[in-house]
């Protein structure tokens, strides 16, 4: 998944403790092994491979993952697209290059999340049209997150932190108070816009500062308006507080897409699910549950 990972659990048995931190990095390379786009062997780049051809069996996990995502993307009218990887995969962050216009317009003539054809009853996915591309970058990790809570949970754990990159999840408290995540500032190494205190909650955070490059003063980042092809720029980052992973990345993705206004208003709509927002003003944002507790 390209990113670090880090476990930090309470246990009054070290070997056991020891037992469940190596479980949780098998099962990060796991999904990491499934999911990524990078290896030709994984099951997402078979899918990225056949799909156009034909019907392509899936496992039950990569399914209801993909089921999820086309939910997404119903409710946000596209914001979320997993097949923005159509265009995505024409920028190389490393090398600061991207499409030409010309390429740019292909590429976004194969995005479009009705173009991903899934069918419950055979449990396969095919590709409406040549071209077309997915990813799982906006949900993998949350999904990893989830797996490995989830398995620290079965083998007795009442108190862990399991963080992927700008993906946590934190699971009781931290001796007897809450755990602490600091929000970055997204412009200012080594600062921080906010620390929330927490407990039982996923956190995502998305910004346009994790890959990029900068060209005749434009920010071209990793996060990609499915609908342009393009970085948006009315944020600079999105943090999302929701009971699990898979809700919490998903939405930091949607939001930075939308933007300030619609994307609130979404969150809002969401049982359990908050926001912090930092436009492109440096100016924070926030829904009104956490507000509430501000108040409170």
């Amino acid at each position: 998944m390209g990113t670090p990972v880090r476990v930090e659990l309470w246990s009054a048995d070290r070997a056991a403790a020891e037992e469940a931190m190596a479980e949780v990095m098998a099962e990060m390379h796991r999904i990491d092994r499934t999911m990524s786009p990078y290896k030709e062997s994984s099951e997402l780049s078979r899918i990225n491979r056949e799909a156009a051809a034909r019907p392509v069996p899936v496992s039950e996990e990569m399914f209801r993952l993909l089921e999820r995502a086309q939910a997404c993307s119903e409710l946000s009218d596209g914001a979320f697209d997993i097949t923005y990887a159509s265009v995505g995969h024409l920028y190389d962050y490393r090398l600061g290059t991207g499409p030409d216009e010309e390429a740019l317009a292909r590429g976004r003539a194969a995005v479009g999340y009705r173009h991903l054809v899934l069918d419950s009853l055979h449990r396969t996915v095919r590709f409406a049209r040549e071209g077309v591309r997915i990813d799982l970058g906006g949900f993998a990790k949350g999904h990893a997150v989830d797996n490995c809570i989830a398995l620290l949970k079965r083998r007795g754990f009442a108190h862990a932190m399991v963080c992927a990159g700008g993906d946590s999840h934190v699971m009781g408290d931290r001796r007897g108070r809450p755990w602490t995540i600091a929000i970055r500032h997204p412009r200012r190494a080594g600062e921080v816009v906010a620390v929330l205190p927490l407990e039982d909650v996923s956190i995502s955070t998305s910004g346009d500062y994790e890959r990029y490059f900068e060209r005749d003063g434009v920010r071209f980042h990793h996060l990609i308006d499915p609908r342009s092809g393009r970085s948006p720029s009315e944020v600079r980052s999105v943090t999302i507080l929701a009971p699990d992973g898979l809700t919490s990345e998903g939405w930091s993705k949607t939001v930075f897409v939308l933007g300030v206004e619609r994307g609130l208003r979404l969150i809002e709509s969401q049982p359990g699910v908050d926001a912090v927002v930092v436009d492109a003003q440096g100016v924070m944002h926030c829904t009104s549950g956490l507000l509430s507790q501000e108040a409170a």
